[in-house]
């Protein structure tokens, strides 16, 4: 299979919005199954959307991307990467919100090119994260 892109939850708002045309174009070129998203994603997605009176254009929005992008989900081995990547990057001083550190983990254990503007991720070793701004 093709390179396998996780979309952080920044970069699906964008989508969601509709109104970044590259961003939607380079989105369309490619193939059904290269593009996920984690679980975690999906939560934050759901409860911003539920914090917001009259969300019916964004529900839509999500419903629409769903069926488009798999949602991988938060497991054991995802679990066991988290653990490990917290506590070294602690060690290290590296801090990211316990949602950013969730989702890096879950594209490090399935091997997937994080796909963020959030200049957060930048902090974790390239080594261990594979990233792109789109």
């Amino acid at each position: 299979m093709n390179q396998r892109y996780m979309l952080d939850t920044n970069v699906v708002s964008h989508i969601m919005q509709g109104r970044d045309a590259p961003l939607l174009a380079r989105l369309g070129a490619l193939v059904v199954g290269q593009v996920v998203i984690s679980s975690v994603t999906l939560a934050e997605l759901e409860y911003g959307i539920h914090r917001k009176a009259g969300a019916a254009g964004l529900r839509n929005a999500l419903t629409q991307l769903l069926q488009r992008v798999d949602v991988l989900p938060w497991d054991e081995k995802v679990a066991t990467v988290y653990g490990e990547l917290c506590a070294t990057l602690e060690s290290q001083g590296i801090n990211l919100s316990d949602f950013d550190m969730m989702i890096a983990a879950h594209a490090i254990a399935t091997g997937a090119t994080l796909v963020s503007r959030d200049k957060a991720f930048q902090q974790v070793p390239q080594h261990r994260l594979q990233l792109q701004v789109w």
